[in-house]
């Protein structure tokens, strides 16, 4: 039988990612060690920007009035959830790029003059003007709660929450929990002790449903 999953993120992505997971045959249950939160921003002149790079649906979730005050840029969209939020924002998208967002400024050449619409807790560091519109802020679920990922799949969705659930689960038998990671990065700061843990194949949702849905399986 396969083995049940934890998933960390934040809604609404934690309901998307669950869902991807039933589709998949896992039972997923919700966890969430964070949730998004908007900040107050001021928006800066258009004319001294070429295109928007956005990172995350958040940053487009949670913008508020001001970004339609940026809506004749262009979006360099981090991946193609993203790109699906702005547009569904009325934003034009013109590059997706694969999940990485260093990846993504690098095919973005055509647009010198980026401005990241962001999260307030960064973990790449890119050299691009940023604004903060979002924050992403701690919840500090019930001791018992984390009881949940014995015997089960963590999906780790960045390092931020894979520090954080290793913190919060540092009296839990790591011989008894599996992770998955969305990336290399993520897997390294989740720490080693764990029964299992892989990285996704690629920096996207799917991929990382994909790669916990071959550790819940796994004996």
């Amino acid at each position: 039988m396969p083995r049940t999953a934890l998933v960390l993120r934040p809604e609404p992505g934690n309901a998307h990612t669950r869902a991807a997971l039933a589709a998949a045959g896992i039972e997923a249950r919700a966890l969430p060690l964070f949730q998004v939160e908007s900040r107050a921003w001021e928006v800066p002149d258009v004319r001294d920007y070429d295109a928007l790079l956005i990172t995350s649906a958040n940053a487009v979730r949670h913008a508020g009035a001001g970004l339609a005050r940026l809506a004749t840029l262009p979006v360099v969209a981090v991946g193609a959830a993203t790109a699906r939020a702005a547009r569904a924002a009325g934003l034009t998208v013109e590059l997706v790029g694969s999940g990485d967002a260093a990846g993504a400024v690098a095919q973005a050449q055509a647009y010198p003059r980026l401005l990241h619409l962001a999260g307030r807790d960064r973990a790449g560091k890119l050299a691009l003007p940023a604004v903060t519109v979002y924050a992403s802020v701690a919840v500090t679920p019930p001791a018992e709660a984390l009881a949940a990922a014995l015997d089960a799949v963590v999906l780790l969705h960045s390092p931020r929450a894979a520090a954080r659930f290793a913190a919060l689960a540092a009296g839990l038998p790591r011989e008894r929990v599996r992770v998955a990671a969305l990336s290399e990065a993520v897997l390294a700061a989740a720490g080693g002790g764990w029964q299992a843990g892989a990285a996704a194949r690629a920096p996207t949702d799917l991929a990382l449903v994909e790669c916990a849905a071959g550790l819940a399986i796994d004996p």
